[in-house]
C-alpha cells in the first residue's frame, strides 16, 4: 500500500474510495471555484524569513487557547454530513481530536447528535450554530450547553445558499436520490457502498428527535435556507443565551471583527467557508494580520490549510489557532478515525519541522518577523512580541 506522506496523498485516497457525487460534495466550491483555489494560493505566496544560530534542539507546538492548553494550534472545524464520508464520521473526528489534545467543533448539520458526540468524545467540544429558525436555534444551544460543550460558534456567512455547481449537477442531497449513474458509481466504490448498506443512509441527527422533527426545517438546512434576517441586534440575544466562550465565524472585514468584540463575542473566525459560498471573496489570510492587530481578542482562521507550514504562517501573522476542514475530512474519508489520527500527526510533524527550519523553538514565539511579505515585512520590528495567551 502506498505510503501517505502529505494531506494531498490522503485526498487522493479519499477520492479513490468515495463515489464522485460524495467526493464532489467534500471537495467542491462555489461557482467557478476561484475562491477555493485562491485560499491555497495565498498561503503559497507567503514566504518565511528564517532566523539562524537559534537553539531549536527542543521545540514545542503546544499553546493555550481560550484559557485551555492544546497540543498544537489546531481545531477540527465544523463540517456537515460527515457520516456520508465514513460511518459515524462525527464520532471518529471527535475521538481523534480529543486523543490528540485539541478541540472538535460539531456542526449543526452533523449526522451524529449533540448528545451522542458528547458521550463518545475524549476531549473538548465546541458547537457550531446555523440559525435556521430562532426557536430551533435556542433549543440547539441549550442542548449543547447541557451536554457540556464549552464554546459556541455562530456561523454568519450562509444567509443564502452558495451556488455549488458540482452538487447541482450531481443532484446531491439527503436522502440521496438514486439513478443509474449513481448506482453504477457506487458499484465502482464497493468499500463505501458496503458501509452505506451496513450502516444505513446518514441523517441530520440534530433534527431527528421528537422535539425538532420537522421536514420543512430539515429541507431548509439541507438547502442552506438560513434565517437571512439574523443581524447585529440579534447577536446580543445569542450572547445572553450562551454563558461560555462565543466565537463569530465567517468574518472577512476588520470593522466587522471589531463590532463582534464590542457586542460581547470572545473572538472571531476569519473564514470564507472554504470557498463554498461567495466565489470571489478574499482569502481569510489576507486580512489576518490587520484583524489581529485591531482587536484585543483571539483571532482564528480557516480555509485553504493543507500543510503544517500553512499553520505556522497563520500563527505568525496573528492567528491563535486554525480550524481544519477538508484536511481532516480527507483523512476521515480515506481511513476513518485512523485516517484523522494520521492527518493530525502529519500536520503536527510539519509544524515542528517548520519551526526548526525558521529558527523558532515554539509556536508561542511566532510573529511577523518570521514572514517575508511585501505588506507585513516593514512592520515586523513592531510586531515581534507575541501577545499573552488568552
Amino acid at each position: 500500500m502506498k505510503t501517505l506522506v502529505n494531506v494531498a496523498d490522503f485526498r487522493a485516497r479519499a477520492k479513490a474510495r468515495l463515489p464522485r457525487i460524495v467526493f464532489d460534495y467534500l471537495e467542491g466550491g462555489a461557482e467557478d471555484e476561484i475562491g477555493l483555489r485562491h485560499n491555497q494560493d495565498v498561503f503559497k505566496g507567503i514566504r518565511f524569513q528564517p532566523r539562524r544560530l537559534v537553539d531549536v534542539s527542543a521545540r514545542s507546538t503546544q499553546t493555550t487557547v481560550l484559557g485551555k492548553p492544546m497540543s498544537a494550534p489546531l481545531v477540527v472545524g465544523p463540517t456537515g454530513l460527515n457520516g456520508i464520508f465514513w460511518p459515524k464520521g462525527d464520532l471518529a473526528l471527535a475521538r481523534a481530536a480529543g486523543n490528540f489534545g485539541i478541540p472538535f467543533a460539531l456542526s449543526t448539520a452533523s449526522t451524529s447528535s449533540i448528545e451522542d458526540v458528547a458521550k463518545a468524545a475524549t476531549g473538548e467540544l465546541w458547537f457550531q450554530l446555523y440559525v435556521v429558525h430562532r426557536k430551533l436555534a435556542e433549543l440547539l444551544v441549550r442542548r449543547a450547553l447541557s451536554a457540556g460543550y464549552t464554546t459556541l460558534i455562530l456561523t454568519t456567512d450562509v444567509g443564502v445558499n452558495g451556488k455549488r455547481e458540482r452538487d447541482l449537477r450531481n443532484g446531491f442531497g439527503l436522502p440521496m436520490r438514486y439513478s443509474a449513474k449513481t448506482i453504477f458509481d457506487g458499484m465502482l466504490h464497493p468499500r463505501w457502498s458496503f458501509d452505506l448498506v451496513r450502516e444505513g443512509m446518514p441523517q441530520l441527527a440534530n433534527f431527528a428527535s421528537q422535539d425538532v422533527q420537522d421536514t420543512e426545517l430539515q429541507a431548509a438546512l439541507m438547502s442552506r435556507q438560513m434565517d437571512a434576517s439574523f443581524a447585529w441586534d440579534d447577536l446580543k440575544w445569542l450572547r445572553d443565551l450562551w454563558p461560555h466562550a462565543l466565537l463569530i465565524k465567517g468574518i472577512s472585514r476588520v470593522d466587522d471583527a471589531q463590532r463582534c468584540i464590542a457586542l460581547g463575542a470572545d473572538g472571531v473566525i476569519l473564514s470564507n467557508h472554504g470557498g463554498r459560498q461567495l466565489d470571489s471573496a478574499i482569502a481569510p489570510l489576507e486580512i489576518l494580520n490587520d484583524t489581529a492587530r485591531s482587536i484585543d481578542a483571539p483571532v482564528f482562521i480557516d480555509s485553504g490549510i493543507r500543510r503544517g507550514a500553512d499553520v505556522v504562517k497563520a500563527i505568525a501573522l496573528g492567528a491563535r489557532a486554525v480550524l481544519l476542514g477538508r484536511a481532516t475530512l480527507y483523512g476521515l474519508a480515506a481511513d476513518g478515525e485512523a485516517g484523522v489520527d494520521a492527518v493530525l500527526a502529519l500536520l503536527k510533524s510539519e509544524i515542528d519541522t517548520t519551526l526548526a527550519q525558521i529558527g523558532c523553538p515554539s509556536v508561542q514565539q511566532l510573529g511577523c518577523e518570521f514572514i517575508w511579505d511585501g505588506v507585513h515585512r516593514k512592520e515586523a520590528a513592531d510586531t515581534s512580541k507575541v501577545p499573552e495567551s488568552i
